[in-house]
């Protein structure tokens, strides 16, 4: 008769849950921005752009903290995989932002 224990080592990790927080706020904070400045016609205070920077400095530490977990093999992979798709779309996004806005 089978029981439904797992023997493992694995564990999840801090900081791949951190990676997803840190991709979450990011994608949160970068889709407001975006969306008052579709709203204002592309004319915003400058405090809207401070939260677009901070959001790519927030996304490019989760995507750090996920690839860092990535590596590590005593982790389960969900958390990790998912803050560094979530930061690697962030930082996308805003790449494509500014590459729109200077051409």
């Amino acid at each position: 008769m089978r029981r439904g224990y797992i023997f493992t080592d694995r564990r999840t990790s801090h900081r791949a849950v951190m990676a997803v927080i840190l991709g979450i706020i990011s994608m949160v904070s970068l889709g407001v921005s975006v969306f008052y400045a579709y709203e204002g016609s592309g004319e915003l205070p400058v405090k809207y752009g401070v939260t677009g920077l901070l959001s790519g400095i927030y996304s490019f530490i989760g995507l750090v903290l996920g690839i860092v977990t990535v590596c590590d093999k005593g982790y389960y992979k969900f958390f990790p995989v998912l803050g560094v798709i979530l930061n690697v779309i962030v930082l996308a996004g805003e790449g494509l932002i500014l590459y729109m806005g200077v051409g």
